[in-house]
């Protein structure tokens, strides 16, 4: 790689994540504006050609993304969730699959029906980055964004295997449908063996390791080492990363402090880089995607693909109702197991939220050069994926306010909780405390006592001041509050001192950066009201 080749990729990455500050700043849909950006770069004077590599993005880009994803979901949701969540990655990817395939079989000219297929299953698969992101900041309950999150991290598998299934029907490789049937369960099923064997040894290894910045470096090179070792083995590598971030993120609050607070920073800050890449790349595929298509009319094609766009969005509409509601109606043993009906509301806010990602066209950039139309199916996929993150990226945020879809009862629900587990804990540690003291254990001052007293005291107090807002009566700041809001004001004083001392050579800055953790780790305790 050359020096301006590499100045080229830096400025990219420095763009993309101006083009994300610019969207978190004004409460934007990052991805969206992300896109939106990328589609305009790619026409200016004198810009790269950025061509979507998809080994890059298969084996760069989604499994950290994946194992982030999965790290941070809930294993225990999503097994109360697994009925739905299997419903759509699997069911709805192959529904989707079979739907596109024979719509763009009988409509497009010389394309064969298993290339349609392979069509149907690159643009089976929504990318739920956007969804997910739009949902938490606007409260959607949690149940339909666990659904979300599940299937974001299953439905990749599904299609990718359907997807070499057809590619191989097409280039003469291919199976029966028997055949292909074990396949994916083969790539399932080993996957799920590799990710628990990977997951198991990182867990042990985890346990004994008692540097926090080793565990975290150890965590970023796992996601690569899982799906490259499923892979290597023809097996699912995404549900062999997805598996090992479930299994250490359930079992995370047995490493130590030091190791959850650095994994949820390092975490984040990935996840920001790479989501931020991937979406301008996106954009910027547009102008080679369309010089392939030299001599085609444009508005036969155009017409192909808006036509397709409808399909892949009407297909998710019109398996969720069935889906939803069906088995419920079938089944007494789903009635028993889940008594309270899925609100209608959820299930439309679910119907919408199937934007399409860089999976998609990481999987169309794959297709052979010889294959059936390969220009065509690669200007198809491009405009399902961004017709999908324009029209429902824009419109998802209003339908959850247009339905009144929000967790204010879940959020009061989560308090009342964690106010009485406060209590519990705080109750608990009070009676160790008077244990110690009463059988001589401790030989302090009275005045450490009452310290660690008042500091247990105080945050069951704040736990149960949060059912009310934080403020008591007639809006007066409750003590908990006052607590807060003085403390941090405390320690930007502090560092105000402690800055000035190191700037006048009276402290290192070996102590400024000591001092300055120990203030950062006592403001990161002090809950926002």
């Amino acid at each position: 790689m050359d020096i301006s080749t590499a100045a080229g990729l830096v400025l990219l990455a420095t763009g993309a994540l101006v083009v994300a500050a610019i969207a978190r700043r004004r409460d934007l849909s990052a991805p969206l504006l992300l896109v939106m950006a990328g589609l305009a770069l790619s026409y200016v004077p004198g810009v790269p050609e950025y061509r979507l590599d998809p080994e890059i993005v298969l084996v760069v880009f989604l499994p950290p993304l994946l194992y982030s994803a999965a790290l941070d979901s809930s294993y225990l949701r999503l097994r109360d969730t697994k009925r739905a969540v299997g419903l759509l990655s699997v069911g709805l990817v192959l529904f989707t699959t079979a739907v596109i395939g024979l719509v763009a079989h009988a409509m497009i000219p010389e394309l064969p029906l298993a290339a349609a297929f392979a069509l149907g299953a690159i643009v089976a698969p929504p990318d739920a980055v956007a969804a997910v992101a739009i949902g938490r900041r606007l409260g959607l309950p949690r149940r339909p964004l666990t659904i979300l999150i599940g299937e974001s991290l299953f439905n990749d598998a599904t299609a990718l295997t359907a997807f070499r299934v057809a590619v191989g029907a097409v280039v003469g490789t291919g199976v029966g449908l028997l055949e292909a049937g074990g396949e994916f369960l083969y790539a399932a099923g080993v996957g799920v063996a590799i990710g628990l064997a990977i997951a198991y040894a990182a867990g042990l290894l985890f346990r004994r390791l008692t540097d926090a910045l080793v565990t975290n470096a150890t965590s970023l090179l796992l996601p690569y080492g899982a799906y490259l070792a499923a892979e290597s083995a023809h097996a699912s590598g995404v549900i062999a990363v997805v598996i090992v971030g479930l299994y250490l993120g359930h079992r995370l609050s047995h490493t130590s402090y030091g190791t959850r607070l650095i994994s949820n920073a390092v975490w984040q800050v990935a996840d920001f880089i790479l989501e931020s890449i991937v979406f301008i790349l996106i954009g910027l595929q547009l102008r080679p995607i369309v010089l392939g298509l030299s001599g085609e009319p444009l508005g036969r094609i155009l017409t192909y693909a808006l036509v397709l766009l409808l399909v892949a969005v009407a297909a998710r509409v019109v398996w969720m109702i069935p889906s939803t509601y069906l088995p419920r109606i079938l089944s007494k043993r789903i009635r028993r197991r889940e008594p309270n009906r899925p609100p209608w509301r959820h299930v439309v806010v679910l119907s919408w939220a199937g934007m399409r990602g860089v999976v998609s066209l990481a999987a169309a950039f794959a297709l052979p050069q010889d294959f059936p139309r390969r220009n065509l199916l690669l200007f198809v996929t491009f405009v399902i994926v961004i017709g999908t993150l324009v029209v429902q990226g824009l419109s998802f945020p209003w339908l959850i306010r247009k339905l009144g879809v929000s967790n204010e009862r879940e959020r009061y629900q989560d308090d009342l909780h964690e106010a009485a587990a406060q209590q519990a804990a705080a109750d608990a540690a009070l009676a160790r405390l008077d244990e110690m003291v009463a059988d001589g254990v401790l030989d302090v001052h009275e005045e450490v006592i009452t310290i660690l007293r008042d500091r247990a005291e105080r945050k069951a107090l704040h736990a149960w001041e949060r059912l009310g807002g934080g403020t008591g009566p007639e809006g007066e700041e409750t003590p908990a509050s006052l607590y807060r809001r003085l403390r941090r004001e405390m320690i930007d004083t502090e560092r105000e001192v402690i800055i000035r001392l190191r700037d006048e050579r009276r402290i290192d800055d070996e102590v400024l950066r000591r001092m300055m953790q120990e203030l950062d780790f006592e403001e990161a305790t002090l809950v926002r009201d």
